[in-house]
């Protein structure tokens, strides 16, 4: 049988269809109204809202930091300046993107992991997710290079030309010019909002010297620029710029020849040297040595170069000049001097007969001066200007048992020592000049007559650093007028007048003396350093004194042989030059060089020769070699001064013969002249 033919319900379809279509429609017309109504929404009901968000996205501002001030020497000479680097910088706000990034870039340029570490610190630190953070500096042009092959696989890595600090002077000036650093956690957090808005986009700070004192106008003033960026940070284009204003430069006292001759002199020895100009306290050289090369710090110094540094036994990262702190030694007898002859203990006459050692009344303790360990006697009858000139310990502990602590104690603050003298870079140490207050107050101790024995020539519990040095020999050089020692010549064109701290007014007969006997140090038949003065074309004033390091028994002899190279005396030497209109006053300090005369007279010797003459010498010339006691120096010093003189003999004859010459010939022309009449 055949099945039954089956046949469409095509009403049963249509229906269907319709009610298909029906609803499918409204859908169409609930989703158009939604758009529609959204539409409406963003354009109209809440436009600006809206706009104003998409801005944001797209539009940032951006700071534009200063360019940092330079810095100068007075002849112009560059200090200080900022070379063109460049930095290779991520911009991301995606903690996963970024780590992929990172490891992308490992493959094509050096990171180290001390970069990484500050990079991390850095991200933390910055005010918006927006804001490039600085992964490496000093790029070298193979790694720009494949940083920029590969830059479609980089996004939100910037490679900017910045301009970072540099010193092209290196270790020569690390002490005073100082460095700048990155800016640290810890910076931020002291930064006030006017800081924070100020170092918008800057990632250095001075950290020490003068990048640090004068940082404020050295910084200069954030500019800013709207930028639109695309999803991933990248500014596509710029808006709109305000400029930034240039930090302003600095003009020091500072002579870098002069920095160049101290460290030539002395290098070999650690130490320091101060000069000052006599005349206003400016800062003619002040050398730390050894010192260490500040570029090292500008990016941030790495853990190896820092641990070198740290761990160096010779602490080059200790400035010597402005915080070691030394028994002065024999260099502070002049004020002792003084102080007795403005207190009426001794007059100018007033001699003494050394037998080379001295007693107290009542104690067994023997006082040995220097000469009886050398010559078995002693200066014979000393008055004060031999007692300067010969450096007689005697002389000065019978002077000073007679004043006592009461009256030497306030003489210390007139010539600026026992505390600080104001100079304008930080960390500066105050020293000691001490007083029976400061003894009962420090050690809960009485003063006793054997201390005031040992402060009277400048040992015991006295400290003075190398700046203070200078400040005291500048102010005995000025008769009393004591300036307080400046760096800062000029800022931009603003001249920094000198400061004159104090004047301590006394007879102009006592300084003649103090004076007389300082100038006998150097040119009296019998003075200390009067080798050092030989074939000089100008009078020079100075006193030589020896700090010692560790005791000697009351009954032994100081063996230089037998005492390790750290253990033995200091040597100290000031001076200042010409005596009779003094321009220059200098400090040096040479640790363990043991004779102030023999070995850090010379140093001073060179420097005045420097100043005064024009005799520079260069940085690099290793000279003297440990040991021979400066014989170099000296021996340059007068083989140049010889020939100076030796030409001008020589232009002064040349000028005679010519004059005789000219002479000459005006006679025959008028003898030819009245024969023919």
């Amino acid at each position: 049988m055949q099945e039954a033919q089956q046949f469409k319900d095509h009403q049963r379809e249509a229906k269907l269809f319709r009610s298909r279509v029906v609803v499918m429609a409204v859908f169409m017309l609930l989703l158009t109204s939604t758009l529609v109504y959204r539409y409406y929404d963003l354009q109209i009901v809440n436009y600006e809202e809206y706009a104003t968000q998409s801005d944001r996205n797209r539009v940032h501002v951006q700071p534009v930091p200063p360019t940092r001030g330079l810095i100068f020497d007075r002849t112009g000479a560059l200090l200080a300046d900022n070379k063109a680097s460049f930095t290779l910088s991520v911009v991301s706000a995606n903690p996963t993107e970024l780590n992929d990034t990172i490891e992308l870039l490992k493959t094509l340029v050096e990171i180290a992991p001390s970069d990484l570490g500050k990079f991390y610190k850095a991200q933390k630190q910055r005010r918006h997710n927006l804001d490039p953070v600085p992964l490496r500096y000093r790029l070298t042009e193979d790694e720009i290079a494949r940083l920029a092959v590969n830059q479609h696989l980089l996004d939100g890595v910037e490679v900017n030309a910045e301009l970072v600090r540099n010193y092209p002077h290196a270790d020569t000036f690390a002490h005073v010019i100082g460095y700048t650093g990155r800016i640290s956690e810890k910076d931020v957090k002291a930064f006030t909002p006017e800081q924070l808005r100020r170092y918008s986009g800057t990632h250095a700070i001075g950290k020490n010297g003068i990048e640090a004192s004068y940082e404020d106008v050295l910084l200069g003033e954030v500019g800013s620029q709207n930028v639109e960026t695309n999803a991933r940070g990248r500014v596509m284009r710029i808006l709109d710029r305000i400029d930034s204003r240039q930090g302003s430069d600095l003009r020091l006292h500072l002579d870098a020849r002069l920095q160049e001759t101290a460290v030539a002199a002395m290098r070999g020895r650690r130490g320091a040297v101060v000069a000052i100009d006599v005349k206003t306290g400016g800062v003619l050289a002040a050398v730390s040595y050894p010192g260490f090369d500040p570029n090292l710090f500008v990016t941030g110094i790495g853990y190896r170069d820092y641990k070198n540094l740290n761990d160096d036994i010779d602490t080059p990262l200790f400035n010597r000049f402005l915080q070691a702190q030394y028994p002065p030694g024999s260099t502070i007898k002049p004020i002792i001097g003084l102080a007795g002859l403005h207190t009426g203990f001794t007059d100018v006459d007033r001699a003494i007969a050394d037998r080379g050692f001295y007693t107290l009344q009542g104690s067994s303790r023997i006082y040995r001066d220097w000469i009886l360990k050398t010559t078995g006697g002693g200066h014979g009858s000393v008055n004060l200007k031999k007692g300067i000139a010969e450096s007689c310990d005697t002389y000065f502990w019978d002077l000073g048992n007679r004043m006592g602590i009461d009256n030497i104690s306030p003489f210390g603050a007139h010539f600026g020592l026992g505390d600080l003298t104001g100079i304008d870079i930080p960390h500066e140490r105050k020293g000691l000049w001490p007083s029976r207050e400061w003894k009962r107050a420090a050690r809960r101790e009485a003063w006793y007559p054997g201390d005031t024995i040992n402060i009277s020539i400048g040992q015991g519990m006295m400290l003075a650093t190398p700046l203070q040095l200078a400040v005291m020999t500048s102010t005995i050089a000025n008769h009393g007028v004591r300036h307080r020692p400046q760096f800062i010549q000029k800022i931009g064109n603003q001249i920094h007048e000198p400061i004159i701290e104090e004047i301590f007014d006394t007879k102009p007969e006592y300084w003649d003396a103090i004076i007389g006997g300082m100038e006998e140090v150097m040119h009296g038949a019998r003075g200390t350093a009067r080798r050092v003065s030989e074939r000089s074309e100008y009078r020079m004033a100075g006193k030589s004194g020896t700090a010692q390091v560790v005791a000697i028994a009351q009954n032994a002899k100081y063996n230089s042989a037998l005492l390790k190279e750290r253990h033995r005396d200091h040597a100290l030497f000031v001076a200042f030059a010409p005596v009779e209109a003094p321009q220059i006053a200098v400090a040096v300090m040479l640790e363990n060089a043991e004779g102030g005369s023999s070995q850090a007279a010379p140093v001073a010797r060179a420097m005045m020769d420097a100043h005064i003459l024009g005799y520079y010498l260069k940085a690099d010339e290793f000279f003297p070699p440990v040991g021979f006691h400066h014989a170099a120096i000296i021996k340059r010093a007068n083989n140049y001064i010889a020939e100076r003189k030796a030409a001008r003999e020589a232009k002064a004859a040349e000028l005679a013969a010519k004059a005789a010459a000219s002479s000459s010939s005006r006679a025959a022309t008028t003898g030819s002249g009245a024969g023919n009449e």
